[in-house]
């Protein structure tokens, strides 16, 4: 019973959750909030847009991901996305994009517009 309960604490210490920390590419720690969000941001438009897309230039962003996102025949809603979101369990195995689910579920409707 005492390694059940200490395992317990343990485990509730652990939060993986919500994403406190992140390395920016220098390797430097940040922890302010919107520069992890920001941080964040560019990771995943260099992930889903190539290395050549740069972040600073929003109209240029735009275009691109109006270009690659369209699909006439069947478009993702929104609504859609979230009760995706909401399936998913926390704690599993990454998929193919290498991001854990904790992530998109902490990005809220940023993530969903994503």
């Amino acid at each position: 019973e005492v390694f059940k309960l200490a395992r317990a604490r343990e485990r509730r210490t652990r939060d993986l959750g919500s994403v406190r920390c992140i390395k920016d590419e220098g390797g430097r720690v940040l922890v302010e909030d919107a520069k992890v969000r920001e941080r964040w941001q560019g990771y995943f438009c260099k992930l889903f847009n190539g290395e050549g897309l740069d972040v600073s230039r929003p109209f240029e962003r735009l275009a691109r991901e109006e270009q690659q996102n369209y699909r006439p025949d069947r478009p993702i809603s929104r609504d859609k996305v979230k009760e995706a979101l909401k399936k998913m369990k926390s704690g599993k195995a990454v998929g193919l994009d290498s991001i854990p689910v904790e992530v998109w579920k902490c990005l809220g409707e940023d993530g969903v517009a994503w």
